[in-house]
C-alpha cells in the first residue's frame, strides 16, 4: 500500500490509540485520488479485545446515574460542535462530500441528534407500574454498531448517542472507506469523561471485523447501517448467539406527485431529495411518479432545476454534487446509467463530465422509465433520477409500494389528499409537500429497508431491556 500523506489513526479500544497490526487500509480522497491517511487492517484478535474492554466498562457505566450519562452526552454533543469545522473538512476529504453539506449535515446533524438524546433523560419512562408489576427498562449490554460510509460520523452518532445514555458500552466498526471522523469522536468521548472502554472503535472490513462483531458471544446486541445484502448477513451470523439485532439497510423511495400539487415546489424540492448527498443516500427519492398527462412538462421542469446543479471539486463553496465515493462506487453508478439507456429509457438529462481525476459521474435523469425498470427497482446510490409515468392514483400507490424497499418517500398535493395517499405508502417515512426531516422521529424501514428504529425516543429504546418485576 501507498504510504499515507496525512496521519494514520489507532484503534481506539480502552480508552487508549492503539496501532494494530502491520496491515493497513489507505483512505483514500475521491476527488483527487490521493491517499490523505490510512487506518489499521483490524482483526478478530482485535475485536475480542474490544468487546472486553467494553464487558468490563459495562460493570461501571451501566449503573452510572442516568443525570450523570446524560451529562456525559450533552458534553459530546458540545465536543462535536466544537470541532464541526474539522469533521466537516475530514469527512470531504474521505467520502467526497461538498464542504457546504458537510459543514451543515454531516457535521452539523451529529450535534443535534446527540444533544437532543441527552435532553430525553428527564421525561424518559425508565420505570413505570402496571398493575401490582414495576417495569424496568435496563441497558442491553455490549453494543456492536456498524456504520456505512455516507454519513460516516450521524450514522455513528444516531446509534452510540442512545446506547451510552441507556446505560450500554460500544464497539465500532465503522466504514473503511471513510473512518476519520470516528477517530476524532474517540477524542471527544475521551474529553466529555466517558470512562475507558465504553466506546471502542475497531477499524477493518466487513468479512473480518464486521463479522467478529456480530457473532461474538459477548456483544449483545448488533446495530447496523449499511446495504440490505450485508444486513442480511448480520443476521445470519449474529443468529447463531441469539442477539438483539437492528438494521437500517437501503430503499428506492418514491416521490408521489399528484395532479393537485405545486409542481414548482415538488420537482425542486424533488430533485434536491434525489441527489442529497450526491444521491448517496438510503433515503433519496429517486423515483418521481408522475402523472402521465403532465409527464413531459414535468421532465422538463427537472431536467432545468438539474442545469443549475454545479458538479465538481467538493472543497468548492459553489458544488452542489462532488465525487461518487470510491472508484468502485463511480463505477457501479456509470454501470447503472448504461443500464438504463440499454433497457430503452429516455436519457433526459445528462450533466457535464468533470476533467481531470476523481471518482465523478454525469449527474442523470431518465424519463419515460417502466415500473420494473432495473433502474427503477435497484438502489444505485448516485446522482440518478427515474421519471415513471402513472394513469391513476391507485396505480401511483402500487408503483410506490412496488419494491422490495420500504425506508422513505413523499407525496406532494392538496395537504388532505397528499396526506391520505401518504398513509397508503408502505415506507418509514414519509415527508407531505417538503415537510423537514426531524432528527427526533423514528427513523427505520419496512421490507427488506430494516427493521428497528433509530433517533429520539424511539431510537434510546432500542437499546433497553424490559423487566417486569412482580410484587
Amino acid at each position: 500500500m501507498a504510504a499515507p500523506t496525512q496521519h494514520r489513526p489507532g484503534h481506539w479500544i480502552a480508552g487508549t490509540a492503539v496501532s494494530g497490526g502491520g496491515e493497513h487500509i489507505d483512505v483514500v480522497d475521491p476527488a483527487t485520488g490521493r491517499v490523505v491517511a490510512a487506518v489499521p487492517a483490524g482483526s478478530a484478535a482485535d475485536v475480542d479485545r474490544a468487546v472486553t474492554a467494553a464487558r468490563s466498562a459495562f460493570e461501571t457505566w451501566s449503573t452510572t446515574p442516568v443525570v450523570e450519562r446524560a451529562a456525559v452526552v450533552k458534553r459530546i454533543s458540545e465536543g462535536l460542535k466544537a470541532r464541526g469545522a474539522e469533521i466537516a473538512a475530514a469527512v470531504t476529504s474521505e467520502m467526497g462530500s461538498p464542504i457546504t453539506f458537510s459543514r451543515s449535515v454531516q457535521a452539523g446533524l451529529p450535534v443535534f441528534t446527540s444533544g437532543g438524546v441527552a435532553g430525553l433523560a428527564e421525561s424518559f419512562p425508565w420505570t413505570e407500574e402496571i398493575g401490582n408489576s414495576l417495569v424496568v427498562r435496563e441497558p442491553v449490554g455490549v453494543v456492536g454498531a456498524i456504520t456505512p460510509w455516507n454519513y460516516p460520523l450521524h450514522q455513528i452518532v444516531a446509534k452510540i448517542a442512545p446506547a451510552l445514555l441507556a446505560g450500554c458500552t460500544v464497539v465500532l466498526k465503522p466504514s473503511e472507506v471513510a473512518p476519520l471522523s470516528a477517530g476524532i469522536l474517540a477524542e471527544i468521548t475521551a474529553g466529555a469523561g466517558l470512562p475507558a472502554g465504553a466506546f471502542n472503535i475497531v477499524y477493518g472490513t466487513g468479512p473480518v471485523v464486521g463479522e467478529a462483531i456480530a457473532g461474538h458471544p459477548d456483544v449483545d446486541m448488533v446495530s447496523f447501517t449499511g446495504s440490505t445484502n450485508a444486513g442480511k448477513r448480520v443476521s445470519v451470523v449474529a443468529s447463531e448467539t441469539v442477539k438483539r439485532v437492528a438494521l437500517e439497510l437501503g430503499g428506492k423511495s418514491a416521490n408521489v406527485i399528484l395532479d393537485d400539487a405545486d409542481l414548482t415546489k415538488a420537482v425542486k424540492v424533488g430533485l434536491g431529495n434525489a441527489w442529497i448527498n450526491g444521491g448517496q443516500t438510503c433515503t433519496a427519492w429517486t423515483r418521481m411518479l408522475v402523472p402521465a398527462s403532465r409527464h413531459d412538462e414535468i421532465v422538463e421542469m427537472v431536467a432545468a432545476a438539474a442545469a443549475r446543479y454545479t458538479v465538481g471539486d467538493p472543497t468548492q463553496e459553489s458544488t452542489r454534487i462532488g465525487p461518487m465515493s470510491s472508484v468502485t462506487q463511480q463505477g457501479r453508478v456509470n454501470g447503472y446509467i448504461e443500464r438504463g439507456a440499454a433497457d430503452g429509457a429516455t436519457v433526459a438529462f445528462s450533466g457535464e463530465a468533470v476533467d481531470g481525476p476523481g471518482a465523478y459521474v454525469r449527474p442523470t435523469i431518465f424519463a419515460n422509465v417502466e415500473p420494473d425498470a432495473v433502474i427503477a427497482q435497484e438502489e444505485i446510490f448516485g446522482p440518478v433520477l427515474s421519471v415513471i409515468p402513472y394513469a391513476d392514483e391507485e396505480q401511483a400507490v402500487a408503483i410506490a409500494n412496488s419494491t422490495m424497499y420500504g425506508l422513505a418517500g413523499a407525496v406532494f398535493g392538496e395537504p388532505d389528499h397528499a396526506l391520505a395517499v401518504a398513509k397508503r405508502l408502505r415506507t418509514g417515512q414519509v415527508d407531505v409537500n417538503g415537510g423537514a426531516f426531524n432528527p427526533m422521529a423514528p427513523f427505520g424501514g419496512y421490507k427488506q429497508s430494516g427493521n428497528g428504529r433509530e433517533l429520539g425516543r424511539f431510537g434510546l429504546e432500542e437499546f433497553l431491556e424490559i423487566k417486569s418485576i412482580q410484587r
